[in-house]
């Protein structure tokens, strides 16, 4: 909106920080499963085929969450979609900690998958509709940081259970076994989580669009000095030729949608096609395949997301003040280096046939070293670009009148090239880490391309003024 100056800070920053712990949530359940994967493949008796499709099956849950996650914010609230989404990580712990079988595993964790998909759509939009535009960047990149500090808190956990127990299958504590341990401690942030959300007030847009007007002039006078009579009036003219998104709403002359649909959509698949979830998910199986060992591949994953933690602070730090295009651009032409230099790593490293005649590198010595620092290099230009900006513009760069559909359908675009990466890394890995790094850099050199040539710079733009210029036709009254 035109004139936030005038805004409590304090006030602010603790409500996009309660509506980030979706985003904490996010970050754990997703990734703990890479602390988990031996374990789980041991006790079951897993191939890499099967046991690729157990690590991924949450992307489907949260592809299947991301897309009613919309809806459901249209239909019943910002904060009531939250409570839901902290109710399925709690039930989803204790069911994947305690699975009678592996069915059941994949069950709970795409159950948890809906969890994630419902909390990455509502938490940027919650923020995007409360924050002031000139820290809007900022706050919504309160997401990005929650969500490497749930993947930090699961490798830093998974770490010290297994330190603890002496192996991920050693039995622990209360006769739990160690990975079991690594699933059941979600419950304790989603329990925070649930009691947190039930405490924040309603976005003011959502009330706004209800008609509850004196209850969103309330909400904004608690966020901003200055009296919100004016800022209510805005958001209703901007609403007033507006009906409540769906899904229809995004059709347009290009194959079928809007081309600002489009470019959500691109946008949030190339996000995960530069493969940064083959680190996150699969980091501990790569250090172990290229020779080092249990606890040194654990070690190693835990100062990756340490380092990620790390730069999505110097992320949250930058985006409003040199904008969303040059820090993906700065982030994109980074990835392009490291992943073409770890390419040419695993390419030129000696290999090492197994039994079933793939082929895997050994690095050894300064070759593990460099490998190691491009990295977390990689990690570095991806968390202060690419994660917490790709978040930030999907909240704020769809038109009022689409948000919430077009969010949903942005993240579920996201979920499934997630999905795809997730299940087709450990067999072409197993086969060529070169030809899978390679194909990664493929994709981050296309998107410095798609970022200079189609994504719309937001920074320090109202989402009215978004709404404005984005020039996409309103829905037929209905």
């Amino acid at each position: 909106m035109s004139g936030d100056s005038g805004y409590r800070t304090g006030r602010v920053v603790g409500l996009a920080s309660t509506a980030a712990l979706g985003g904490f949530l996010f970050g754990f359940d997703s990734a703990v499963i890479n602390g988990a994967n031996t374990a789980i493949a041991s006790t079951y008796d897993l191939g890499s085929g099967v046991m690729a499709f157990v690590v991924s099956i949450a992307l489907i849950g949260s592809a299947i969450g991301a897309w009613f996650a919309g809806q459901l914010a249209d239909a019943f609230g910002r904060r009531r979609v939250m409570l839901i989404a902290a109710a399925l990580f709690a039930v989803s712990a204790v069911g994947t900690a305690f699975p009678p079988n592996v069915e059941v595993l994949m069950l709970w964790r795409l159950i948890g998958g809906a969890g994630i998909g419902i909390a990455s759509v509502i938490a940027p939009m919650y923020i995007a509709e409360i924050a002031p535009s000139g820290l809007r960047g900022r706050l919504g990149s309160l997401q990005q940081l929650a969500i490497v500090l749930g993947i930090l808190a699961t490798a830093v956990t998974n770490y010290l259970i297994v330190q603890a127990a002496g192996s991920s299958t050693a039995t622990w504590l209360l006769g739990i076994e160690a990975w079991q341990w690594m699933f059941l401690i979600e419950l304790f942030p989603a329990i925070v989580y649930f009691v947190l959300a039930w405490r924040l007030p309603e976005s003011p847009r959502y009330l706004v669009e209800r008609g509850r007007l004196g209850e969103a002039k309330a909400v904004l006078e608690t966020i901003f000095t200055t009296d919100q009579g004016a800022r209510v009036s805005e958001i209703q003219a901007t609403m007033s030729t507006e009906t409540r998104s769906r899904m229809g709403d995004l059709r347009g002359p290009r194959f079928g949608l809007l081309p600002i649909v489009w470019i959500g959509i691109i946008l949030s698949a190339l996000q995960q096609l530069v493969g940064i979830n083959a680190v996150f998910y699969y980091s501990n199986l790569i250090w172990e395949s290229v020779g080092f060992s249990q606890d040194q591949a654990f070690l190693t994953s835990m100062i990756t997301n340490a380092v990620n933690v790390a730069t999505t602070v110097v992320a949250i730090a930058l985006i409003d003040r040199i904008g969303r295009k040059r820090l993906l651009l700065i982030g994109s032409s980074g990835m392009v280096v490291t992943l073409a230099l770890l390419t040419a790593i695993f390419g030129t490293a000696t290999q090492v046939v197994a039994a079933d005649g793939s082929s895997q590198p050994q690095l050894a010595g300064t070759t593990a070293t460099v490998a190691v620092l491009a990295f977390n290099a990689y990690v570095v230009f991806f968390g202060m670009s690419w994660g917490p900006v790709v978040w930030v513009l999907l909240g704020e760069m769809f038109p009022n009148s689409i948000r919430a559909a077009a969010l949903a359908v942005a993240a579920a675009a996201q979920w499934m090239a997630n999905f795809a990466v997730s299940t087709a890394f450990p067999p072409v890995a197993a086969r060529s880490l070169t030809f899978a790094y390679g194909i990664f850099t493929l994709f981050a050199i296309a998107s410095i391309f798609f970022v200079r040539h189609k994504v719309p710079e937001t920074t320090g733009r109202s989402l009215e003024e978004i709404s404005q210029d984005a020039q996409v036709p309103q829905p037929a009254a209905r």
